[in-house]
């Protein structure tokens, strides 16, 4: 396990207002990431680098309630980035190596699967902290 910064959302809202101000085209912009997904095969993933955790403590078990007050969903774009809540509560904070685009990602787990899924980080007025 690797130790990386948990950052204040005060930090996570200046990274994503530097990624939204990105105007650059990268191989990292040709899947959609606006919303949850999982990460297309065209994803340059080896282009990533873990740059924080969003786990407060890694020997926690995260909790898997999610946050949605305005009635949006896991997959929507409007989603809000709730920091305590999942799937949030399990993310990295990923920097493509190419434009210096953010993403946050987890890998989803089910009882055949593993996936990894990624949303861009690039919206701060949805972050909250509760």
């Amino acid at each position: 396990m690797t130790d990386l910064p948990y950052p204040d959302p005060a930090s996570l809202r200046a990274l994503a207002q530097h990624s939204a101000a990105i105007a650059t085209d990268c191989p990292c912009q040709l899947a959609d990431t606006s919303a949850w997904g999982s990460m297309s095969l065209s994803f340059p993933e080896s282009g990533l680098r873990d740059i924080a955790s969003l786990r407060e403590n890694p020997f926690d078990e995260p909790g898997f309630t999610e946050y949605h007050p305005h009635g949006t969903r896991y997959e929507s774009p409007l989603a809000p980035i709730a920091l305590k809540y999942f799937p949030y509560n399990r993310c990295t904070v990923a920097a493509c190596n190419h434009c210096g685009r953010y993403y946050l990602r987890y890998t989803e787990a089910g009882g055949y699967f593993v996936e990894q899924r990624l949303r861009a980080l690039n919206r701060p007025d949805l972050i909250i902290e509760g």
